[in-house]
């Protein structure tokens, strides 16, 4: 799910403007004040699921029916969030409908757009009201956004939401930001590969900043970037450390977490495209590069940032160090692979190089299935949190597997296992 400062969102009229052009759809928006006036006739819930379906879900835009089935909203969902805050819907509703206000900015918009990038792929554009969890989704080249949320200001009225997250949420939002937003997400219409790395997504969701920023020739007025200036050597120091893991948690999609220092994924992979596309002498060839960028060959992004200079040490370096600094497993007992298990063993020890944190563990089945796995109960760590004791029970003549995986296991230091997965195995003997 992203977070609302990453979302596109476009003031535009239900109908496709250009057939070269993004195609905008706001029918959805229309189709729920419809539905919400009818709600407000009847205090029977059940004529009241019956309405959101006639009058809403069931006119729903391809868009609205993917940006659902994302978000796993349904009837009741909707019926739930009218019920519960009549002020706040009441409150956004006028930012929902000035929707249709901005048809000629965002044409402009996307013309400037295929200008920098003439291989500029079309682009369709939902917008629907949602059930106030997700800004916004994107869907091969559908956006789907939730106006509630996207065209929700300072004023609008949060009184009612004991969520924190949306009570802040609107504190520095602008309908002056639209569509700068919108291009934002058509850029990641056009981007290709996925990668669960910190690295990958810091620069898949930064570049299209940029891109935006270039596209309007105005700077992107987003938090993380004003705090990641403000605090950039910190922030460039834990994301040296980070990069290479999957813990996109710290970095992404965190407002209920993180607050002000939320979201500081973008700003890294902004700051990274920014002086990848400034070191370069092609500019256009640079953008193409840019949107282009497979994100799924971490060869590719790799030295994509050694050439934005982003870091003073070459790639290679970083990954060194980076892989010097995690924590493996040294030893286990019985050991791994073993032949001859006796088949009384009730304890089995994981013996790590660094300190563990406690209660932080991870296990998959093997390929073979539970009826080989012989663990039973995770009795904790020992030997100052650098052992794993697992409780088994064995029989003789039997194969036994199971996958440590680097999911849960964290040093005390804070890095993952050097294995992603790890296949630990033994066979029992006779007795």
């Amino acid at each position: 799910m992203r977070s609302f400062t990453t979302i596109i969102f476009s003031l535009v009229f239900c109908t496709a403007f250009s057939q070269k052009s993004a195609k905008i759809f706001t029918s959805d928006i229309d189709n729920f004040w419809v539905a919400y006036d009818s709600i407000q006739k009847t205090n029977d819930h059940s004529g009241k699921l019956d309405l959101i379906k006639k009058l809403y879900t069931d006119k729903a835009t391809k868009g609205l029916k993917a940006f659902m089935k994302a978000r796993n909203y349904n009837d009741s969902v909707y019926v739930k969030v009218i019920d519960q805050y009549p002020k706040f819907w009441n409150s956004v509703r006028p930012n929902t409908l000035t929707i249709k206000t901005k048809t000629q900015e965002l044409e402009a918009s996307v013309a400037r757009l295929k200008e920098l990038y003439p291989a500029l792929k079309d682009a369709e554009m939902y917008f629907t009201i949602g059930g106030l969890n997700a800004g916004g989704t994107v869907s091969g080249n559908m956006v789907m956004v939730g106006a509630e949320l996207a065209t929700g200001l300072p004023s609008t009225d949060t009184s009612e939401f004991k969520d924190e997250w949306l009570k802040s949420l609107f504190a520095n939002q602008s309908l002056d930001n639209i569509v700068f937003l919108n291009i934002h997400e058509y850029i990641h219409t056009q981007q290709t590969g996925y990668q669960n790395r910190v690295l990958n997504q810091a620069i898949k969701e930064g570049s299209c900043d940029l891109i935006a920023e270039l596209a309007m020739k105005e700077s992107p007025q987003r938090k993380y970037i004003s705090y990641g200036i403000a605090h950039d050597v910190e922030v460039k120091a834990q994301f040296k450390k980070e990069m290479f893991t999957s813990n996109l948690a710290n970095w992404f999609y965190n407002g209920r977490q993180k607050g002000e220092g939320a979201d500081l994924g973008y700003y890294v992979g902004y700051v990274i495209s920014k002086m990848y596309y400034q070191n370069a002498k092609d500019k256009k060839q640079a953008i193409k590069d840019i949107i282009e960028l497979n994100y799924s060959d971490n060869k590719s992004v790799e030295d994509f940032l050694d050439k934005s200079k982003f870091f003073k040490e070459k790639i290679d370096k970083l990954a060194k160090e980076y892989q010097s600094k995690l924590p493996y497993v040294v030893k286990m007992d019985p050991a791994n692979g073993s032949e001859d298990v006796n088949a009384d063993t009730k304890e089995l020890r994981i013996t790590f190089s660094q300190e563990m944190v406690p209660g932080k563990y991870s296990f998959n089945l093997s390929d073979k299935g539970k009826e080989y796995n012989p663990m039973t109960k995770i009795a904790g760590m020992e030997n100052n949190n650098k052992t794993l004791l697992v409780l088994v029970d064995l029989k003789p003549n039997k194969e036994y597997e199971f996958v440590l995986t680097n999911k849960g296991f964290i040093s005390k230091e804070g890095h993952p296992l050097r294995d992603e997965k790890l296949l630990i195995k033994f066979k029992t003997g006779n007795k």
